[in-house]
This record gives structure tokens, sequence and C-alpha cells, in this order.
């Protein structure tokens, strides 16, 4: 695999990928691990999950969070850029559903993927896009497209309606039916969406953001708890059913 755009800026600290990717098509929830430059500074891979796939062209979208994704905005195509995958559990597809899709900041980016792929399996799919703030909302269009229904939730309300994705998660389940959900961002988020959805006997999964260290399952650095014991999310997830993880 190799880049083939320079990083696209779609909003504020967030930017878009294009990769070359030939091999058999990619699971929604599935990562890409990347090395951004042939030195020891940063040492380790870094992950970033699949915001879409098509026609041998992958595309992810990453925040500028610290060291490895500043060097990776500021890449201009480098050849000695590593990037290897797809890695990883994905999502559980479902067929002719009436499902529920939460994201919260760049954690919406696997969801896109997985909402167009259910879309094409008959599934109905309701969205709800969580963000800081307008500013940080990237690829409305896109999330749109993939989506019958789509709600913007913001924490300081200048897009959609002022508040959490989890206060809009309540609403629904008390208005509509839903057969599954699949949540991504941060941890307290999606521990709180699950709890919800467990109250109500919803069924459901979720994408974790931890840390990768190796991305294949040697160095044990992401392990994370389960109640059928400790699991490494790198391999065994990074998607896990809500009844499974202890977040």
């Amino acid at each position: 695999m190799k880049l083939i755009s320079k990083p696209e800026k779609i909003s504020k600290d967030h930017y878009l990928l294009k990769i070359q990717y030939q091999g058999s098509d990619p699971i929604p929830g599935q990562f890409v691990s990347i090395k951004v430059n042939e030195g020891t500074d940063p040492l380790l891979r870094r992950p970033f999950s699949i915001f879409d796939y098509s026609e041998n062209e992958l595309k992810i979208v990453f925040k500028v969070a610290g060291k490895a994704t500043s060097i990776l905005q500021n890449s201009a195509l480098p050849e000695n850029t590593d990037i290897s995958g797809p890695y990883g559990k994905g999502f559980t597809p479902l067929e002719n559903s009436k499902v529920l899709l939460i994201g919260g900041g760049v954690g919406n980016a696997p969801l896109h993927y997985l909402s167009n792929k259910l879309r094409k399996t008959g599934c109905n799919v309701t969205y709800i896009y969580g963000s800081r703030s307008a500013e940080y909302i990237y690829c409305r269009d896109d999330f749109h497209k993939c989506s019958d229904s789509t709600y913007y939730m913001t924490d300081d309300g200048t897009d959609g309606e002022k508040g959490f994705v989890s206060e809009k998660l309540s609403q629904l389940i008390k208005k509509e039916f839903f057969d599954f959900a699949y949540i991504c961002g941060p941890s307290p988020m999606m521990k709180l969406c699950a709890d919800i959805l467990k109250a109500q006997n919803i069924n459901g999964e979720v994408s974790l953001e931890n840390y990768f260290g190796c991305g294949i399952g040697i160095c044990s650095g992401c392990t994370v708890k389960t109640v059928n014991g400790n699991r490494r999310a790198c391999i065994d997830g990074p998607v896990f059913n809500i009844n499974e993880i202890l977040l």
C-alpha cells in the first residue's frame, strides 16, 4: 500500500488521506497501520480506521493530536511511508434491519464505511453524529448520503442540537425500535451509550480507540478487559459486543 494523496484538511484538526490498496475488501471496523517515517521518533506505528473503500482506494480520516499525526499531516507522499493492513476484527454485518449508528469526534470515521455497507444490504440506518462544535464536523455530505436519518449533536450547540449523543440516543429509543446499534468514540461516551442500550435490551457493538503498539497482537499493549478475561484490542477487536467488553 502507498499514499496517493497529500493530506486534505476536512475540518479543524482533521485530515483525509487516500491510500492505494489491492486486496480483498476490508471489513468495516478494521484499521490500517502506518509508520510515518523511517526514523525512531516516533518509533511505533499508528492505527487508523478505514473511513471508506472503493476501487482499490482506501480512505482514512485522522485527527492531529501528537507527533506522529503532525508528521502525517505534513506528508508530501514520501516513498518511505510504511502502510500495512487491514487488521483487526470488524463490525458484524446485518441485512434488512433497522440499525442505529452513534459516533463521537474522529470515531465517526469507521461508521461511515459501515453505514455504506449496511445501506447496500437493505438496512435502514439512523445516524447520530457527535462533535465538540461545528468546526470539527467533517464530510457532512458523505454522512447524509449513507444514512436514512442523520442527527447532529454538538457540545456547544453550534450545529444541530446542543448536548451529547447519549441524550439523543435516549430520545430515539423511546420512540423507535432498533434491531442493533454500533458505537465508536471516546470511551466514556461509548460506556454511557452501551449502558443505555443494554437497559433497553438492544444489542450492539463498540469499536475501541485504544492505542495499539504493534497492531498485530505481539506486544499486548492494547489489552482490554472482557467478561471472558483479558483480550488484545488489535486482534480480538477493535470491535467488541457491548455485552462482552468491560468499558
